[in-house]
């Protein structure tokens, strides 16, 4: 006989939930919220990338700033698992996720010292509606109507806060149109990969591979800053690189990669504000609607992965 709730709908009376339906529920809410913390750590990222790539060199900015990050997590990890924090089976998966993350950090430093803010943060939207499309067919996730309508909506209001003029294409939109790509694998890779490695195990082989990468091509980097401001900053841009992708890991392990995905939009409002701080980049009426509409679409994700079923 079919279990009551099998359908996702309750019966009057019917018991409540399972408590494997309720850990569910806790652990994909948990995903969101640390989904949501790694947004805000990736515009800080970008804003202060921003601010540095006019004086700084793109190899030394992502040098210092993986060293830095690999000096971090090292000493926590190693010092808490000793040589078990290297422990994997998939050693060369993690080695392109580490080129994939050197690789993402560079073409993002040199797209924003060409584009706006905004316009960089709204391009970099198409990664969760190409994950999401990925998830669906190399993942096996599944994806529910609702949810391709969330992320359909989500990138409706990221165009509707950048409006791309085709008259206006250049070159360097191209850079961030690479960066989706780029992004999109990453993070797949890391999906796939926290189903059997914890997340600093992830941060280690990462953050390893983006220091031997970029310290091979350091001769030729140009020359270091000599301003104490500058440093702070790159160390500033280690930090929320650091804790950015560490809360994306972590999400990955409690939810799935399109239930993640309509709150990284999130961060096309966060950089449309942090331009208008920052740079006197004032948000017009199409600006303040595209971001209502995303921060709709934020929230129904939410209602939506309440819904057991996901429906």
């Amino acid at each position: 006989m079919p279990h009551p709730e099998a359908d996702g709908a309750p019966a009057s009376g019917a018991a409540p939930a399972s408590p494997a339906l309720s850990r569910a529920w806790r652990n994909e809410r948990l995903g969101i919220a640390l989904i949501v913390l790694a947004t805000v750590c990736f515009s800080a990222l970008d804003g202060t990338t921003k601010v540095v790539g006019g004086a700084v060199p793109v190899l030394v900015a992502m040098w210092f700033r993986y060293l830095l990050q690999a000096s971090v997590t090292g000493a926590l990890v190693v010092a808490r698992k000793g040589r078990r924090a290297f422990a994997t089976r998939r050693p060369g998966l993690h080695a392109l996720r580490g080129v994939l993350f050197a690789s993402a950090g560079a073409l993002a430093f040199t797209s924003l010292k060409l584009l706006p803010l905004g316009e960089f943060t709204a391009l970099q939207m198409l990664t969760p509606l190409l994950v999401t499309l990925l998830a669906a067919h190399r993942l096996g996730e599944r994806v529910t109507p609702l949810r391709w309508l969330l992320v359909a909506g989500s990138f409706t209001g990221a165009l509707l806060v950048v409006r791309p003029d085709a008259g206006d294409f250049r070159w360097a939109m191209l850079l961030p149109l690479t960066l989706v790509v780029v992004n999109a694998a990453y993070q797949l890779i890391t999906s796939a990969l926290v189903r059997e490695d914890d997340p600093s195990t992830l941060q280690l082989w990462t953050a390893g591979v983006a220091v031997a990468l970029t310290s091979v091509a350091l001769p030729w980097a140009g020359a270091f800053p000599t301003q104490p401001r500058l440093w702070a900053l790159l160390g500033l841009m280690a930090v929320f690189s650091t804790l950015g992708h560490t809360l994306l890991t972590m999400a990955f392990r409690h939810a799935q990669a399109s239930t993640l995905q309509p709150f990284l939009y999130g961060q096309v409002g966060l950089a449309t504000l942090a331009g208008w701080w920052l740079f006197g980049h004032a948000p017009d009426g199409w600006t303040l609607l595209g971001i209502a509409v995303i921060a709709g679409c934020g929230a129904g994700g939410t209602w939506l992965a309440g819904q057991r079923g996901g429906r």
